[in-house]
């Protein structure tokens, strides 16, 4: 075996192993992502930016992702192909811009978005009366988290004419006249971030096996391009 035979051997088989790596860290993000869904099923007729649904469907499309370009990578590398290499590489150099962009975008306009997220929910509140699966759900919410509003209990008097809904008190309270203090938003938002630091570090580790797959996949489509020249 040619010294190039042997290095595009090597290149091959590490990068099958980090691709495989990458495909199973997929299937984990995917896994959480059905496990928030389940969780918050509860919730389901909350609009999606709700802290917790929206993590949980951003887990889903990022896990699905991250699957499909493992099985492509894995693929590239043991058929050899120039071109499922070339594909692999540039749809997942795209998902780590992607990536980037959207921790950016997250870390800078977050107070933004919280806003906007806040501002979405007080508008589905309007609606709260006339429809039973939004009424269901927010009555879980409190329920579950002891809480009350989006922002503040005042959030409710507009929509019950200053009054608060019995899931803002203990449960088995009629009539509800001063319901918890802490609100929705902020205790659902701290529930996902007590919840999630090990799937953040999980994160990091596949954003460091993403970057090692491109420079080995570059190195395969180089190793794989040398050895046809030498063979043509």
């Amino acid at each position: 075996m040619s010294v190039s035979q042997g290095c595009l051997c090597c290149v091959k088989y590490l990068m099958f192993v980090f691709n495989l790596i990458f495909w199973l860290g997929g299937c984990g993000l995917f896994g959480v992502g059905v496990w928030l869904s389940f969780t918050q099923a509860e919730f389901s007729s909350l609009p999606l930016s709700f802290p917790s649904l929206s993590a949980a469907n951003l887990l889903l499309v990022a896990g699905g992702i991250t699957m499909v370009t493992g099985f492509l990578g894995c693929l590239g590398a043991l058929k050899e192909q120039r071109c499922l290499l070339f594909m692999f590489f540039m749809i997942l150099l795209l998902l780590v811009l992607i990536e980037v962009i959207l921790v950016l975008v997250i870390h800078i306009l977050h107070d933004k978005l919280d806003s906007n997220a806040q501002g979405e929910l007080k508008e589905g509140m309007k609606i709260y009366k006339s429809e039973p699966g939004l009424k269901k759900s927010w009555d879980n919410v409190q329920k579950m988290f002891k809480c009350c509003g989006v922002t503040n209990k005042t959030d409710w008097y507009d929509v019950l004419n200053g009054t608060l809904p019995s899931s803002c008190c203990s449960v088995g309270t009629d009539q509800c006249v001063d319901g918890w203090s802490e609100p929705c938003y902020q205790k659902a938002r701290q529930w996902l971030l007590d919840n999630i630091p090990s799937v953040l570090v999980f994160g990091v580790c596949i954003g460091v096996v993403q970057i090692l797959a491109l420079v080995f996949s570059m190195l395969m489509y180089c190793q794989i391009r040398c050895a046809e020249k030498y063979l043509g």
